[in-house]
């Protein structure tokens, strides 16, 4: 089959990107309300794009009526945000967090999760994840129906048992986040291994002088 993005219509283009292209990481994102309470929304189209400089990215759409959603009101008031990563043990709070709660209410409180204060940005994360990272606003990028969070991270948190005993990378046997694949399919990575490339040389000899 072949389909021409130029001649569908939007849903069909989400229905198709967002079927296809998986396991797709999940945000838990947290920031400050204009009252001072916490929001909290999960976002899928999120990932990072660099590590110098550290940029996350965010694909924030509006609500069904054109509203801005709170999440990204919040990120143009403050110029800042927080990315809690989702494991097992968050994963149904991370579902109440994204059940569209009224603008007043705060999502970590109504989740049963515990907020914790950031080091360097005016926000809160949330302690039961297995890593966060604070993020302040690098650029917008604003298309009509969805707006591009850039963010440069300024501080991480990681649970120490997600890493191995140097505290230089993670260990799989705890570090497990989930992702979503598609509709309410998701996917937790429990089962790893370990692909290495051949050397070049098995493709190519190297030329005798």
């Amino acid at each position: 089959m072949e389909f021409d993005f130029a001649e569908l219509e939007p849903q069909s283009r989400y229905r198709l990107l967002t079927n296809f292209i998986g396991p797709r990481p999940i945000a838990l994102v947290t920031t400050r309300s204009p009252a001072g309470h916490n929001n909290a929304a999960p976002m899928s189209f999120f990932n990072v794009f660099s590590h110098d400089p550290p940029i996350v990215v965010l694909g924030i759409q509006p609500r069904l009526s054109g509203e801005e959603k709170d999440t990204l009101a919040n990120i143009r008031r403050t110029q800042e945000f927080v990315v809690n990563m989702v494991d097992m043990g968050i994963s149904q709070q991370m579902l109440v967090c994204g059940l569209g709660f009224d603008s007043e209410f705060d999502e970590l409180a109504m989740a049963g999760l515990t907020p914790s204060a950031c080091r360097k940005i005016d926000a809160s994360f949330v302690q039961e994840a297995p890593c966060v990272f604070e993020c302040r606003v690098e650029r917008l990028i604003d298309y009509p129906r969805r707006t591009l969070v850039l963010g440069e991270v300024v501080h991480m948190h990681v649970r120490r048992n997600c890493l191995d005993a140097e505290g230089h990378y993670v260990d799989p046997e705890h570090y497990q986040p989930i992702a979503r694949l598609h509709a309410d399919n998701y996917i937790v990575s429990d089962r790893q291994f370990v692909l290495k490339a051949p050397p070049i040389t098995d493709f190519i000899k190297p030329q005798r002088d």
